[in-house]
């Protein structure tokens, strides 16, 4: 059985709860849910949809990036969206991050998101490292 080891970079915001930013299990890494707060203040960005998904978004690669993996490795994510009216302006974020790799997804509305933020990414990625 494979060892647990715990992802940290000061490139994504801290963890704001009991939990790692993300955990390597052998090669896979499971990233937590990553919300629109600027590393360096922990605030959330100012704008809607789409300046909250680029920030997320550029928060989960560093989150992947410091696990010894990268974006192009990444096997699944999943979209938690305040308002599923933002589906196609984060989708159109999330399509330039990716670009023409296209990972499984999940995307769904929720209730109600950390610090009351319009959309969280997770995912799950292969890494080499």
């Amino acid at each position: 059985m494979s060892s647990l080891s715990p992802v940290a970079t000061t490139a994504a915001p801290g963890a704001i709860g009991p939990y790692s930013q993300a955990i390597k299990a052998g090669n896979l890494v499971f990233a937590s849910g990553c919300i629109p707060l600027d590393p360096s203040t922990m605030q959330v960005v100012s704008g809607g949809i789409e300046e909250q998904t680029t920030q997320s978004l550029k928060n989960l690669k560093a989150v992947v990036e410091a696990s010894g993996s990268s974006l192009s490795q990444v096997a699944k994510t999943t979209v938690f969206l305040k308002d599923m009216n933002d589906f196609v302006s984060m989708n159109k974020i999330y399509g330039e991050f990716f670009g023409d790799h296209k990972p499984a997804r999940s995307a769904v509305e929720v209730a109600r998101l950390p610090k009351d933020v319009l959309v969280e990414i997770e995912c799950v990625a292969v890494s080499n490292a």
